[in-house]
């Protein structure tokens, strides 16, 4: 089977090209990760203290899980462990980090490396290996994260953050924010989303990514402009938009993004014959 090519600057991409990325993976193996950690910047010191790795595939379901607790010499911060329940006991009771990630590398060097927000775990497993003195790193095209799929298929939920998405597909895993129910969580969402984009019509599929919220630096690459005259063009169309959470920054409907360039594109066309 060909290897997915996974689309650079993903939510910049259109929708049919994000929905032919997805497909490919979806017949693909996965390899599903989740880390606890002693903080949030792996360059600030913080390291790993429990990892989990399943194996899994829509075709065979779950093939194997492996998890770890891990004791890397530095002290569990008390916030670190009202969230995640890990002590510094536990993980002083853990195995080395040089007795663990060697071991774990064949692991995560197979399938689609899979995590709710990639970006972040993938960071601590590039660290940890670097404490090692080795490389890791996986292809763009063998990465997947169901952070970004969520947002795709699941504009409208209030949030897409792993516990919510638990509590609202009653996933039974366990306690979130421990690695083993953490990865279970995530390969459930995987295989659920995934299905789906196995499963639908293309055009009603197109329809849903339609209405993910994306970035005005986003639009703008969709639009082929600077974000500045992205916004005003969006404005002028009087698009639909809100502001982030988080940044409070401008966010458009794809779909809206995607028909406003098709129309700009047609202009073009229309003026170049």
């Amino acid at each position: 089977m060909a290897k997915p090519q996974k689309p650079q600057g993903q939510s910049a991409l259109l929708s049919k090209d994000l929905l032919t990325y997805y497909r490919q993976v979806s017949q693909s193996p996965l390899t599903v990760v989740d880390v606890e950690t002693t903080g949030s910047l792996p360059y600030r010191g913080a390291r790993v203290i429990e990892v989990s790795i399943l194996h899994a595939s829509l075709a065979d379901g779950i093939r194997h899980q492996e998890t770890h607790l891990i004791n890397p010499g530095v002290r569990v911060p008390a916030m670190i462990t009202r969230v995640t329940g890990i002590t510094q006991n536990m993980v002083s009771q853990g195995q080395f980090p040089e007795d663990v990630w060697p071991d774990c590398l064949e692991k995560l060097e197979t399938g689609v490396l899979t995590a709710h927000n990639l970006e972040f775990d993938y960071g601590f497993l590039q660290s940890e290996y670097r404490h090692l003195d080795y490389t890791f790193k996986r292809p763009a095209a063998e990465q997947l994260c169901t952070v970004l799929l969520s947002r795709l298929l699941l504009a409208d939920l209030p949030s897409r953050s792993l516990p919510n998405l638990v509590r609202h597909f009653e996933f039974d895993v366990g306690p979130s924010h421990r690695a083993g129910a953490d990865t279970r969580a995530c390969w459930l969402l995987a295989e659920l989303l995934l299905q789906q984009i196995q499963a639908e019509d293309e055009a009603i599929l197109l329809q849903r990514f339609g209405r993910q919220w994306i970035r005005l630096k986003d639009a703008a690459a969709i639009l082929s402009c600077p974000a500045k005259a992205a916004q005003q063009i969006l404005t002028e169309a009087a698009i639909e938009s809100r502001f982030s959470k988080r940044k409070n920054r401008p966010l458009y409907r794809r779909g809206d993004v995607e028909r406003i360039a098709q129309e700009r594109s047609g202009e073009q066309l229309s003026v170049l014959s």
